[in-house]
């Protein structure tokens, strides 16, 4: 064995440690060391999924920062704490600076070395959507014309993931349907879409559910997972829109809020170092100015 490659293999065994040890900002560190070394092979499937958990636990913790100080700040805003206001927004400023700082680490990455090494489409889709994921994270807080920006390179990342995807991923694929189930977040929370994010959603659900019979024991757990949050997803977004199709009406009205139990199962030692684990929107407000239910995506 090279020395090459017994650093790589030492620094996968130390990021497992991390991530055990629950030391994400380190696991990130010895992940972009294995990541820096493949110019010429890309990454296992085992280093992809240890470097996408490392960064989504990392990336993870500032956003539920984010999302709790905004909401502070609205409600000390509303009852005229000027004061208050104040303190806040700059410390949501420096939340919205280590938010920046990781999203500018990973997407770098993505560009110099693991998206430019991936050769199977599975690889690429997956990073893809991975930096429409990071880029998206960035839109959720930007303002003015890095917003738009970065609204603009999620939707270019997405839409090159899907081509792949539609290509050459089958339609029960878990990277499949991950990246629609993120897309249709995307247009209806960054986008302001629901139209759009209902249709995506829609037609990946049923693509999916008239290939399931050719659905692999490998990945039968995760594809039907994502499959239950598509289908969640469509139930909030309908019921707000006032839009229930007919067709849509058919699977729909057996759901009782099922997706509050999601997170504990994607905490569950099945779903511990899957590649697109759950991420959940705790509230969101809607046009008429209603608190609605959690919705889901995946990091």
């Amino acid at each position: 064995m090279s020395s090459a490659e017994s650093s790589r293999d030492e620094n996968v065994y130390l990021a497992k440690l991390a991530e055990q040890a629950e030391r994400y900002e380190e696991m990130v560190e010895f992940m972009e060391k294995v990541a820096k070394t493949v110019d010429v092979e890309e990454l296992t499937v085992e280093e992809r999924n240890l470097l996408s958990v490392a960064y989504k636990n990392v990336i993870g913790a500032r956003r539920a920062s984010w999302r709790i100080i905004s909401s502070i700040e609205q409600k000390e805003e509303s009852r005229g704490n000027e004061d208050h206001v104040a303190i806040i927004k700059n410390y949501r400023g420096k939340i919205e600076d280590e938010l920046s700082k990781i999203c500018d680490g990973i997407l770098k990455l993505l560009d110099s070395h693991l998206i430019p090494s991936a050769t199977a489409a599975e690889s690429k889709v997956f990073y893809l959507k991975m930096k429409g994921d990071y880029h998206r994270y960035l839109a959720e807080f930007k303002t003015g014309a890095e917003r738009k920006e970065a609204a603009e390179n999620t939707l270019l990342a997405y839409k090159s993931a899907q081509d792949i995807a539609l290509a050459d991923l089958t339609p029960t694929h878990p990277i499949r349907l991950g990246l629609a189930l993120n897309f249709s977040v995307f247009y209806y929370e960054i986008l302001n879409s629901p139209d759009r994010a209902c249709s995506l959603a829609k037609q990946a659900f049923d693509e999916a559910i008239s290939e399931l019979d050719t659905l692999g024991e490998e990945s039968y757990k995760d594809s039907t997972l994502i499959m239950q949050l598509l289908r969640d997803n469509l139930t909030l977004w309908t019921s707000d829109i006032n839009v229930i199709s007919s067709p849509l009406t058919n699977f729909l009205a057996d759901n009782h809020l099922s997706s509050f139990f999601f997170e504990g199962i994607a905490n569950s030692g099945n779903y511990k170092r899957n590649p697109i684990e759950i991420s959940y929107h705790p509230f969101i407000w809607n046009r008429r100015n209603q608190l609605k239910f959690l919705y889901f995506s995946f990091s």
